[in-house]
């Protein structure tokens, strides 16, 4: 073989290499949803829209569905920002306009109960009209009727009693939560210093888990976490709350009116904008 004919081979080959190496959109949009949590919090946010803009130019299909609802469920993990969370929702809105998703039982599919807790509960907006994205909605409106009249009474972890109805004059933030959850963890240094600074105009602030007493106590005897951490071991105040995951937080004015909700890991400022739905002041 000629120098020359080694030379137009190995460039040839060379051409091809890029090709042979690069992802396909799927694969890259999976890598991307998997890697999303570990991305640093001031680069998350473009990562998340990055991630809605590929998602929007897929073809229209359920595996399209499976992605935007997949990163829906990804994105309210502290503060992407309202403009990134609203093309988070148009993405999964425009994915379930162009394939519904039909029903298999009594309950709307996930996507359609993840489309609406974004809109209800991170006050973004949608141009989905389907019924099932309707029944989605309503489901939340009832559920949150459900938690405004709530009332339930549970020990902490050095058995103290807390009623919830008696808790009236005081703010109150309930937080559910987990040890084995990330994002749990990560916003109780947040909790812990809302509490400590507000302790004294009225708040309280509840922490929930339904994990056994022995590992909860095992995780919080080490630490500084002020709050009282309450044990609904059986799960019955978060069967009355709808607690499907967590973290999930609940602000309660003085009068127990339910003012503000998260369904997800927040940050200090937007704890600071729930609890601004109350009179606390700096």
């Amino acid at each position: 073989m000629t120098s020359l004919s080694r030379a137009l081979i190995l460039a040839a080959l060379l051409s091809a290499a890029p090709l042979l190496h690069t992802e396909s959109p799927e694969t890259a949009i999976t890598n991307g949803l998997k890697g999303l949590r570990a991305q640093p919090e001031d680069k998350r946010p473009a990562a998340t829209l990055k991630l809605a803009q590929q998602i929007a130019s897929l073809p229209p299909g359920i595996d399209k569905v499976r992605f935007a609802n997949g990163l829906a469920g990804l994105s309210t993990e502290g503060d992407a920002g309202h403009g990134t969370l609203q093309a988070v929702a148009d993405t999964l809105s425009k994915a379930l306009a162009e394939t519904p998703v039909p029903a298999k039982g009594p309950q709307p599919p996930s996507a359609y109960m993840e489309l609406a807790n974004l809109v209800r509960y991170e006050n973004l907006t949608t141009t989905l009209t389907d019924p099932l994205y309707t029944q989605a909605a309503q489901i939340l409106a009832d559920q949150d009727a459900d938690v405004q009249k709530a009332d339930f009474t549970l020990k902490d972890l050095h058995n103290k009693k807390y009623t919830l109805s008696e808790l009236k004059g005081k703010i109150v933030v309930i937080n559910f939560w987990a040890t084995w959850c990330p994002p749990c963890r990560a916003e109780m240094p947040q909790l812990d210093s809302i509490y400590t600074h507000f302790q004294s105009q009225g708040l309280v602030v509840l922490s929930i888990t339904d994990e056994e007493p022995f590992k909860v106590n095992q995780f919080i005897a080490p630490t500084t976490y002020h709050p009282p951490v309450l044990l609904d071991t059986g799960g019955a105040v978060h069967k009355q709350f709808h607690i499907e995951g967590i973290p999930r937080t609940f602000v309660f004015n003085r009068e127990g009116k339910l003012v503000a909700e998260a369904i997800d890991q927040r940050t200090m400022p937007q704890f600071l904008v729930m609890l601004s739905k109350t009179d606390l002041h700096p």
